[in-house]
Protein backbone atom coordinates (compact mmCIF):
# COMPACT_ATOMS: atom_id res chain seq x y z
CA UNK A 1 0.00 0.00 0.00
CA UNK A 2 1.57 3.56 -0.78
CA UNK A 3 1.24 6.60 1.56
CA UNK A 4 1.48 9.91 1.02
CA UNK A 5 2.50 11.80 4.28
CA UNK A 6 1.52 16.03 4.15
CA UNK A 7 3.86 17.13 7.06
CA UNK A 8 3.52 21.12 7.24
CA UNK A 9 6.49 23.07 7.74
CA UNK A 10 7.56 26.73 9.01
CA UNK A 11 8.31 27.46 5.66
CA UNK A 12 6.94 29.16 2.14
CA UNK A 13 6.63 25.93 0.86
CA UNK A 14 4.57 22.56 1.29
CA UNK A 15 6.89 19.87 2.02
CA UNK A 16 5.77 16.51 1.16
CA UNK A 17 7.46 12.93 2.58
CA UNK A 18 7.34 9.99 2.19
CA UNK A 19 5.86 7.29 -0.12
CA UNK A 20 5.41 4.22 1.99
CA UNK A 21 5.38 0.81 0.78
CA UNK A 22 4.95 -1.86 3.50
CA UNK A 23 3.45 -5.19 3.77
CA UNK A 24 4.87 -6.58 7.14
CA UNK A 25 2.09 -7.05 9.61
CA UNK A 26 4.32 -6.51 12.47
CA UNK A 27 5.32 -3.18 11.75
CA UNK A 28 4.66 -0.04 11.90
CA UNK A 29 2.19 -0.11 8.92
CA UNK A 30 -0.56 2.25 7.18
CA UNK A 31 -4.23 1.03 7.76
CA UNK A 32 -6.98 0.33 5.60
CA UNK A 33 -9.10 3.02 6.18
CA UNK A 34 -12.49 4.09 3.93
CA UNK A 35 -12.47 7.57 2.33
CA UNK A 36 -15.03 8.99 4.52
CA UNK A 37 -13.83 7.75 7.77
CA UNK A 38 -11.77 10.43 9.89
CA UNK A 39 -8.31 8.82 11.23
CA UNK A 40 -5.16 9.32 11.00
CA UNK A 41 -3.66 7.92 8.08
CA UNK A 42 -0.79 5.40 9.26
CA UNK A 43 -1.36 2.56 12.41
CA UNK A 44 1.37 4.79 14.56
CA UNK A 45 2.10 8.13 13.82
CA UNK A 46 5.77 8.81 13.05
CA UNK A 47 8.83 9.93 15.44
CA UNK A 48 10.81 12.90 15.13
CA UNK A 49 14.20 13.63 15.90
CA UNK A 50 15.87 16.68 14.44
CA UNK A 51 15.48 19.56 12.17
CA UNK A 52 14.91 17.99 9.48
CA UNK A 53 11.37 16.37 10.29
CA UNK A 54 12.41 13.01 8.53
CA UNK A 55 9.48 10.46 9.64
CA UNK A 56 11.11 7.42 11.87
CA UNK A 57 8.77 4.86 11.48
CA UNK A 58 8.86 2.79 15.05
CA UNK A 59 6.49 0.54 16.67
CA UNK A 60 5.48 1.85 20.20
CA UNK A 61 6.53 0.16 23.37
CA UNK A 62 9.94 -1.58 21.89
CA UNK A 63 13.63 -0.72 22.87
CA UNK A 64 14.28 1.24 19.59
CA UNK A 65 11.05 3.95 20.51
CA UNK A 66 12.48 3.69 24.40
CA UNK A 67 15.44 5.14 23.52
CA UNK A 68 14.41 7.13 20.64
CA UNK A 69 14.49 11.92 21.16
CA UNK A 70 12.72 12.69 24.26
CA UNK A 71 11.74 16.14 25.38
CA UNK A 72 13.85 16.76 28.16
CA UNK A 73 13.30 18.06 31.66
CA UNK A 74 12.25 21.66 32.00
CA UNK A 75 11.21 24.14 34.92
CA UNK A 76 9.12 27.30 33.88
CA UNK A 77 6.58 29.38 35.13
CA UNK A 78 3.01 29.26 34.51
CA UNK A 79 -0.07 31.61 34.25
CA UNK A 80 -1.27 31.01 38.08
CA UNK A 81 2.72 31.04 39.07
CA UNK A 82 2.61 27.44 39.68
CA UNK A 83 5.99 25.81 38.65
CA UNK A 84 5.97 23.66 35.67
CA UNK A 85 8.08 20.96 35.10
CA UNK A 86 8.03 17.81 32.97
CA UNK A 87 6.28 16.04 36.23
CA UNK A 88 3.10 18.35 35.29
CA UNK A 89 2.98 16.11 31.98
CA UNK A 90 3.56 12.84 33.30
CA UNK A 91 1.28 10.36 31.21
CA UNK A 92 -0.52 13.13 29.01
CA UNK A 93 -0.46 13.96 25.28
CA UNK A 94 0.21 17.62 24.68
CA UNK A 95 0.81 20.27 22.34
CA UNK A 96 3.40 22.88 22.17
CA UNK A 97 3.62 26.34 20.22
CA UNK A 98 5.65 29.21 20.94
CA UNK A 99 4.30 33.05 21.32
CA UNK A 100 4.54 36.22 22.83
CA UNK A 101 1.10 37.84 24.61
CA UNK A 102 1.53 41.39 22.30
CA UNK A 103 2.46 39.57 18.73
CA UNK A 104 0.24 41.82 16.57
CA UNK A 105 0.50 39.12 13.65
CA UNK A 106 0.17 35.42 13.92
CA UNK A 107 -0.66 34.84 17.40
CA UNK A 108 -3.66 35.71 18.00
CA UNK A 109 -4.48 33.35 15.15
CA UNK A 110 -2.19 30.84 16.64
CA UNK A 111 -4.65 31.17 19.83
CA UNK A 112 -7.27 30.77 17.71
CA UNK A 113 -6.27 27.27 16.88
CA UNK A 114 -4.73 25.96 20.08
CA UNK A 115 -8.83 27.03 21.54
CA UNK A 116 -9.93 24.91 18.60
CA UNK A 117 -7.99 21.70 20.12
CA UNK A 118 -8.74 23.02 23.98
CA UNK A 119 -12.44 22.95 23.08
CA UNK A 120 -12.47 19.53 21.52
CA UNK A 121 -10.76 17.47 24.31
CA UNK A 122 -12.09 19.82 27.35
CA UNK A 123 -13.09 17.05 29.39
CA UNK A 124 -10.13 14.50 28.06
CA UNK A 125 -7.56 14.67 30.87
CA UNK A 126 -4.85 12.66 28.51
CA UNK A 127 -4.97 15.89 27.00
CA UNK A 128 -3.21 19.30 27.93
CA UNK A 129 -1.60 22.49 26.03
CA UNK A 130 1.38 24.25 26.58
CA UNK A 131 2.49 27.91 24.66
CA UNK A 132 5.79 29.07 25.54
CA UNK A 133 6.47 32.68 25.46
CA UNK A 134 9.24 33.78 23.37
CA UNK A 135 9.60 36.92 25.02
CA UNK A 136 9.72 36.12 28.85
CA UNK A 137 11.22 39.39 29.99
CA UNK A 138 7.43 40.57 29.66
CA UNK A 139 5.06 38.24 29.79
CA UNK A 140 5.22 37.96 33.25
CA UNK A 141 2.74 36.25 35.43
CA UNK A 142 -0.06 39.04 35.81
CA UNK A 143 0.36 39.72 31.70
CA UNK A 144 -0.35 35.61 30.91
CA UNK A 145 -3.08 35.80 33.50
CA UNK A 146 -4.85 38.30 32.02
CA UNK A 147 -3.98 37.18 28.50
CA UNK A 148 -5.06 33.65 29.51
CA UNK A 149 -8.90 35.70 30.83
CA UNK A 150 -9.45 37.41 27.49
CA UNK A 151 -8.32 34.00 25.37
CA UNK A 152 -10.59 31.42 26.93
CA UNK A 153 -7.28 29.34 28.58
CA UNK A 154 -8.53 27.01 30.86
CA UNK A 155 -6.08 26.66 34.24
CA UNK A 156 -4.21 23.51 34.46
CA UNK A 157 -5.54 22.49 30.74
CA UNK A 158 -3.57 24.66 28.81
CA UNK A 159 -0.72 26.35 30.52
CA UNK A 160 1.23 29.28 29.56
CA UNK A 161 4.43 29.30 30.29
CA UNK A 162 7.63 32.17 31.37
CA UNK A 163 10.47 31.59 32.45
CA UNK A 164 14.26 32.00 31.92
CA UNK A 165 14.91 33.12 28.34
CA UNK A 166 17.70 30.86 27.40
CA UNK A 167 15.93 27.96 28.40
CA UNK A 168 12.48 28.61 26.51
CA UNK A 169 14.85 29.17 23.71
CA UNK A 170 17.14 26.08 23.79
CA UNK A 171 14.32 23.86 24.44
CA UNK A 172 12.43 25.25 21.12
CA UNK A 173 15.24 25.20 19.22
CA UNK A 174 17.49 22.05 20.22
CA UNK A 175 14.92 19.61 21.68
CA UNK A 176 11.22 20.74 20.13
CA UNK A 177 13.02 21.88 16.46
CA UNK A 178 9.98 24.66 16.18
CA UNK A 179 11.15 26.96 13.78
CA UNK A 180 11.89 23.69 11.93
CA UNK A 181 15.18 26.04 10.02
CA UNK A 182 17.71 24.09 8.41
CA UNK A 183 19.77 27.29 8.27
CA UNK A 184 22.38 28.82 9.95
CA UNK A 185 22.61 28.02 13.50
CA UNK A 186 20.68 30.55 15.76
CA UNK A 187 21.17 31.70 19.42
CA UNK A 188 18.94 33.47 22.35
CA UNK A 189 20.17 37.02 20.43
CA UNK A 190 18.11 35.53 17.44
CA UNK A 191 14.03 35.96 17.73
CA UNK A 192 12.38 32.48 18.41
CA UNK A 193 8.73 33.14 15.94
CA UNK A 194 7.07 30.21 14.15
CA UNK A 195 3.59 29.10 13.59
CA UNK A 196 4.14 25.43 14.46
CA UNK A 197 2.62 23.21 16.75
CA UNK A 198 4.29 20.07 17.77
CA UNK A 199 2.36 16.69 18.91
CA UNK A 200 4.33 15.33 21.91
CA UNK A 201 2.97 11.69 23.03
CA UNK A 202 3.10 10.10 26.94
CA UNK A 203 6.63 9.31 26.52
CA UNK A 204 8.01 12.85 25.33
CA UNK A 205 8.33 11.91 21.98
CA UNK A 206 7.63 14.29 19.06
CA UNK A 207 4.97 12.25 17.07
CA UNK A 208 4.06 15.04 14.87
CA UNK A 209 3.90 18.77 13.31
CA UNK A 210 1.26 21.11 12.14
CA UNK A 211 0.71 25.10 10.74
CA UNK A 212 -1.08 26.12 13.45
CA UNK A 213 -2.54 29.06 10.72
CA UNK A 214 -3.78 25.95 8.53
CA UNK A 215 -7.45 24.62 9.63
CA UNK A 216 -6.70 21.61 7.92
CA UNK A 217 -3.63 21.16 9.46
CA UNK A 218 -4.92 22.18 12.44
CA UNK A 219 -8.10 19.23 11.91
CA UNK A 220 -5.30 16.77 11.33
CA UNK A 221 -4.05 17.44 14.34
CA UNK A 222 -7.08 17.16 16.43
CA UNK A 223 -7.84 13.36 14.04
CA UNK A 224 -3.75 12.52 14.98
CA UNK A 225 -4.84 13.10 18.71
CA UNK A 226 -7.23 10.58 18.70
CA UNK A 227 -4.93 8.43 17.17
CA UNK A 228 -2.08 8.84 19.66
CA UNK A 229 -4.78 7.98 22.63
CA UNK A 230 -6.02 5.11 20.56
CA UNK A 231 -2.27 3.90 19.69
CA UNK A 232 -1.93 3.47 24.37
CA UNK A 233 -5.07 1.47 24.29
CA UNK A 234 -3.27 -0.67 22.07
CA UNK A 235 -0.34 -1.40 23.84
Amino acid sequence: MKLLLEIKRYSPLVILIAVLTTSCKNEANPINISPTEESSRVAFLPYYQDESFTPNWITPGTEEEQNFHKIPDFKLINQLGDTITQDTFENKIYITDFFFTICPGICPKLAESMLKVQDEFKTDSDVVLLSHSVMPSTDSVPVLQAYAKSHGVISNKWHLATGKKEEIYTLGREHYFIENDLGAPKSADDFLHTENFLLIDKNKHIRGIYNGLNRASVAQLITDIKALKAEYLDL
